[in-house]
């Protein structure tokens, strides 16, 4: 296997971490609201019913076959990425940038 060729500074940076000489500068304050923020977020305390096709819960059960998780999980984890921006809505995104053919 080939080894990555690394300038100077990326070599430095490099034998500094791997002799240990990297310290954590995060708070205790932080560390606990990183924490409690993780826990918001994955705390399910709602439950939904929605309608859809047969066939796209069928399609969304395949999917979440190939991920290895359950179905609910899949649909409640792209819920959370659309809500919290790491989604998109196509049309959307188009007519808010006046460059994108449509």
């Amino acid at each position: 296997m080939d080894k990555i060729k690394l300038d100077s500074e990326e070599q430095e940076i490099l034998d500094a971490f791997e002799a240990d000489e990297f310290e954590s500068v995060i708070t205790h304050e932080r560390k606990e609201y990183l924490a409690q923020s993780a826990q918001l977020t994955v705390k399910k305390d709602k439950r939904i019913n929605i309608r859809i096709s047969s066939r796209d819960l069928s399609a969304i059960q395949r999917r979440a076959l190939q991920e290895g998780l359950p179905y609910q999980s899949l649909v409640a984890s792209i819920l959370h990425k659309y809500v919290s921006g790491g989604l998109q809505d196509i049309i959307a995104t188009k007519k808010n940038h006046p460059d994108s053919a449509e």
